[in-house]
């Protein structure tokens, strides 16, 4: 199968910067969303750095099979899923590494969601920290692939809220996880089995945040014949929602 894919980032109505960041990389069928947080402009840095970082780990162990990797692998993973993990955590000790030779950018973090398709993009690899989501959508329906990392999730776990008090949760913005907060790294990783006409959309929370998964499933349906067009009808239903954050989406979708 072959994959087409459409990015892009918009600052939105409320913020004076935008602190996300976007990676393509097809010749790795490598795509990912950051969403960076931190005073001043260090989250964008932080963002930066984790695409950066990955994009440059995959071109060159996908040019050096013999390329010496900097973290060991997890026994029992596959190669690919290990390749994964292993450029997750180098982009966060970079992130740590250079929040500690910078005092404006110290505190700095970013979370992180990639894809990795496999090479005959049967199935796709999801990878994730914080709560930057991946969906799978499927002949019109949409499911969330990623579990937040946040603190309202961890509350949901403990008891049950009501759509009103999920809406008034005081800190549901509050992530447990993300890249930069520590050495070691927790990361959720995922095998999802893939089909013809298969849309993966990877993005951060200030679409998910705003433009509920229904409406979601309803404009990327609109909008597979040109998914730039849908990626950008995504940014402008999270701006006509309020827009109270960056917004930042990727659209992968698969064909015979």
């Amino acid at each position: 199968m072959r994959i087409t894919v459409a990015g892009t980032t918009d600052v939105g109505r409320k913020r004076a910067h935008n602190e996300d960041a976007f990676l393509l990389l097809p010749e790795e069928q490598l795509y990912c969303v950051a969403d960076g947080m931190g005073g001043h402009a260090s989250g964008e840095v932080a963002s930066r750095i984790a695409v950066e970082e990955l994009a440059e780990f995959f071109r060159l162990t996908g040019r050096d099979e013999e390329a010496t990797w900097p973290f060991a692998g997890e026994p029992g993973r596959r190669l690919d899923e290990n390749r994964l993990l292993t450029g997750i955590r180098l982009a966060n000790l970079r992130i740590l590494e250079r929040s500690g030779t910078d005092e404006k950018l110290r505190g700095m973090g970013t979370t992180l969601v990639c894809a990795h398709f496999d090479k005959g993009a049967e199935s796709v690899i999801i990878g994730h920290v914080g709560d930057s989501r991946a969906y799978l959508l499927r002949q019109g329906s949409i499911r969330q692939v990623t579990e937040d990392h946040s603190l309202l999730n961890d509350y949901l776990r403990t008891r049950r809220l009501t759509p009103e008090e999920i809406v008034n949760f005081p800190h549901k913005n509050v992530i447990v996880r993300a890249l930069g907060m520590k050495e070691q790294v927790e990361i959720d990783l995922r095998r999802e089995p893939v089909r013809a006409g298969d849309v993966i959309l990877l993005c951060c929370d200030g679409l998910s945040g705003m433009v509920p998964d229904e409406r979601i499933a309803e404009i990327v349906r609109q909008h597979q014949r040109d998914l730039k067009a849908g990626a950008q009808a995504l940014v402008d239903a999270a701006n006509a929602a309020g827009g109270v954050d960056n917004i930042t989406c990727v659209l992968a979708q698969l064909h015979d």
